[in-house]
């Protein structure tokens, strides 16, 4: 793998599995990108972003490494990085409004090193709250938001992204409540697809596998055709 202490700025994305720096708003965004399996490639780039920073959230969080295997195991190129003030992000926590910011940077960046490719965005936790918001703003293909803080941070502000999207909550979440969600998914303007996985708390503990299925069928109808190598 390539040293991310070293490695900054890359002019395209990465054949392989690679960890760069790219530059942010507040400093340099430490990121991990990989590829699918050669002959397995779709035209689109998943961008995922990882839960609240004050709580150890990072980009190797393992419900977001496992959203990371489920979208590359459907055929598409993944992009995890650290908010501001994680790992060797530079910067400080912003509480929502700067983390947005690094993740329109990191967007930009796929964006003109994928331009053909559609965008899709996923988050867990603080992460949802932040894919959503960005989603708002971007031309996204498919937005993948699991266990979304409603209680904490101001979802009701946010209407429905112009693009499919698919909400993952376990019912026995003990950080978030499932009513609020059940409550604040209902009252959307089309409503998300909503995803209630049973026997699961915030973390997907001993579910996570599980978990991986459930992403990747509940996304499976949205993917691009495979690319014309792929196929042939």
């Amino acid at each position: 793998m390539t040293d991310a202490r070293t490695t900054e700025q890359p002019g395209e994305f990465p054949s392989e599995r690679s960890e760069f720096l790219l530059r942010g708003p507040a400093g340099m965004l430490e990121c991990a990108a990989d590829v699918p399996e050669p002959g397995e490639e779709r035209p689109a780039t998943i961008i995922i972003c990882h839960p609240h920073p004050n709580h150890g959230g990072t980009m190797r969080n393992k419900v977001v490494t496992i959203l990371e295997r489920a979208m590359r195991e459907l055929g598409l190129r993944t992009l995890r990085f650290n908010f501001r003030g994680v790992g060797q992000s530079g910067g400080e926590f912003d509480d929502g409004y700067g983390e947005t910011d690094d993740l329109f940077a990191v967007a930009e960046w796929v964006r003109r090193t994928r331009p053909d490719d559609s965008l899709w965005l996923g988050g867990f936790s603080f992460g949802a709250f932040i894919a959503t918001r960005a989603a708002l703003n971007l031309d996204v293909g498919q937005l993948i938001t699991i266990a979304p803080p409603v209680h904490r941070y101001a979802f009701d502000s946010l209407r429905h992204p112009e693009c499919p999207w698919l909400v993952v909550h376990g019912d026995e979440d003990e950080v978030v409540n499932i009513e609020s969600v059940l409550t604040w998914a209902n009252a959307l303007k089309p409503p998300p697809d909503l995803v209630i996985m049973k026997d699961a708390d915030h973390f997907f503990h001993r579910r996570i596998m599980d978990l991986r299925g459930l992403l990747k069928n509940g996304v499976r109808d949205q993917l691009p055709e495979p690319t014309a190598h792929a196929i042939s």
